[in-house]
């Protein structure tokens, strides 16, 4: 099934066709026309709107994982001390990937169902660990939650934690992130979640100290941060530009900002709060602890019981709805609903309900 009739899949969303078009565009080479870094430098604004920051924003060929690696192993030496907090596969992931690269990782466990809390129990956590990083997810998708970073953001200013690493892949766009005010020094992005662009892009907002430590580190690679930083100034970008997914981005990402911000957080959260209030009367039992807050972009559900996760999934697209299905623990017991981007619409969030209804 190339295209889905009813498509829940929380990334890679639906994208508009006006995004599509870019792609049959023939465009020169980026690396000679000053049409190409004008694009960059208006793409490099609107994300800085997007995620409000004033930070310099560099924008990488590939999905999301360019960013998150980049990020990790422009800033990161052997023996660095990283302090992972999680709430899931991708939370602990980043401490796997830190430890990879031969940092010394401590990692919080929260359980996949919470978000954060204890906040004492993080900061005893900062106090005797001494991180250079603080690693963190703000949607964590497979559980459909949404970790607070704010506090998280002054205990690393008190601290005097250098880095701050956000993950807000599955976010940025669909609820606030305030990369600034929350004293993020490494915010990540992705094109194809609530951007609603193909998964070809990411993006990575960088803060003045942290381009400091990612300068003594000088990693070089594909992934990396370090020739970004003067590519605009001297129209020298470190590798063929992909002027196509950057004007298919440019233009999602404007789409957004057309229609306001604060009117897609608007949105995002009415469709979010009608699934969650419609799917425990149809009979299921969505995942998060009640406590935990849960993501204005996705919602986790258990899979009914007295049946597998693979004959349900089936079930679901005979009728023409395709959701998530889950990874790590929850493979087989948890499923999502990816109301995102263009799928935070309450009409094609009402035809999965009913797909939903007639299946259980």
């Amino acid at each position: 099934m190339e295209t889905y009739p009813i498509p829940m899949v929380p990334g890679p969303v639906r994208v508009p066709q006006t995004v599509l078009a870019y792609y049959l565009n023939n465009y020169g080479s980026g690396d000679l026309e000053n049409d190409y870094l004008d694009l960059y430098n208006r793409s490099e604004k609107n994300l800085q709107t997007l995620a409000a920051t004033k930070n310099k924003v560099t924008i990488h060929t590939g999905e999301g994982m360019i960013a998150l690696w980049g990020a990790l192993k422009s800033c990161l030496q052997p023996g660095d001390r990283v302090l992972t907090l999680s709430t899931g596969l991708f939370g602990s992931g980043i401490g796997d990937m830190a430890r990879s690269i031969g940092a010394e990782v401590r990692t919080l466990e929260f359980g996949a169902e919470n978000t954060f809390a204890d906040w004492s129990g993080i900061e005893k956590a900062i106090q005797e660990f001494n991180p250079k990083m603080i690693t963190a997810v703000h949607c964590e998708t497979p559980s459909g939650t949404l970790n607070p970073i704010a506090r998280l953001g002054e205990l690393k200013k008190q601290y005097g934690v250098p880095l701050l690493y956000v993950d807000a892949v599955a976010s940025v766009g669909g609820a606030p992130v305030l990369t600034d005010e929350w004293g993020i020094d490494l915010l990540l992005g992705g094109s194809q979640k609530v951007i609603s662009a193909p998964p070809a892009l990411s993006f990575v907002a960088v803060s003045d100290p942290a381009w400091e430590i990612i300068k003594k580190v000088n990693y070089s690679g594909y992934d990396a941060l370090l020739p970004f930083l003067t590519a605009q100034k001297d129209f020298y970008f470190p590798y063929t530009p992909y002027w196509q997914g950057l004007a298919a981005f440019n233009h999602a990402v404007e789409l957004l900002l057309q229609e306001g911000l604060e009117q897609v957080f608007q949105r995002h959260a009415r469709v979010a709060d009608y699934c969650r209030q419609q799917l425990p009367k149809l009979g299921y039992t969505l995942f998060p602890a009640p406590s935990a807050i849960q993501s204005p972009t996705v919602t986790a559900v258990k899979v009914p019981e007295g049946i597998t996760w693979p004959q349900f999934d089936q079930r679901l697209r005979e009728r023409g709805l395709v959701v998530g299905g889950n990874y790590g623990a929850l493979a087989g017991k948890v499923f999502r609903l990816g109301h995102m981007g263009t799928q935070a619409d309450m009409s094609l969030l009402q035809q999965a309900l009913d797909v939903l209804a007639e299946a259980l």
